[in-house]
């Protein structure tokens, strides 16, 4: 029997200076090159349909800053815990909707900071054995690195850690990157990476990130 091709939904808008269309564009050729149907959303709204959310087994948010009703966002976490897989990057998931705390404990993590803005750091792999970063190495990239608060009980992919240069009292920390956890019966990837397209275009980031999506979607083990 033929398996039935996944469905995601991208919801793309906010803060412009993180080319949520572009990322749109980006992030649906990933999900195509996977026999993924994609929907493709630049309002909100789409969040008030609860009966079309249950039919996408996977949710990508990317709309960075801007605020979410409180019939969305209690739309939205009630598709993912009934176990539609949510994943995303940067601030398109990880600084949206800055006052809902509730949509803060489904995604793990909260953006707070990138000191010193773009420049070059580098990624540690901190768990080789999830099927996400499986034969993965660590790598250097040119970046907003991102300072977060983090949930304790994420499981955490990877790592970047902070110097002295432009924040003194951070240097040292250790910092999750890349993690995945559980919201109810709802996958959850979040990585930090993607201030820029051209960052998917890293060969490691790129497998990184296309993994992610499809273990959230159930499509890897």
């Amino acid at each position: 029997m033929t398996q039935p091709q996944l469905r995601a939904l991208i919801i793309s808008g906010g803060w412009p200076g993180h080319q949520p269309q572009q990322f749109a564009q980006l992030i649906s050729r990933m999900l195509r090159e996977d026999n993924v149907d994609v929907t493709a959303s630049d309002t909100l709204d789409v969040l008030g349909d609860t009966d079309a959310l249950q039919g996408y087994q996977l949710i990508v948010p990317n709309w960075t800053m801007g605020t979410l009703s409180a019939e969305h966002s209690s739309n939205l976490r009630d598709v993912v815990r009934g176990g539609t897989g949510f994943a995303g990057f940067h601030g398109g998931m990880g600084d949206a909707f800055r006052t809902d705390t509730d949509y803060q404990f489904m995604t793990g993590g909260q953006f707070v900071a990138h000191p010193g803005n773009i420049r070059d750091y580098h990624v540690d792999i901190h768990d080789t054995s999830h099927p996400i970063t499986r034969g993965l190495s660590g790598f250097d990239l040119r970046s907003e690195q991102y300072y977060m608060h983090v949930d304790p009980s994420n499981t955490v992919l990877a790592t970047t850690t902070f110097d002295d240069a432009h924040a003194p009292w951070i240097a040292g920390t250790v910092m999750p990157l890349a993690w995945v956890r559980r919201y109810g019966e709802g996958r959850v990837f979040y990585s930090s990476i993607g201030h820029a397209p051209e960052e998917f275009e890293h060969p490691t980031v790129a497998v990184l990130h296309r993994r992610g999506l499809r273990w959230a979607a159930r499509n890897l083990v």
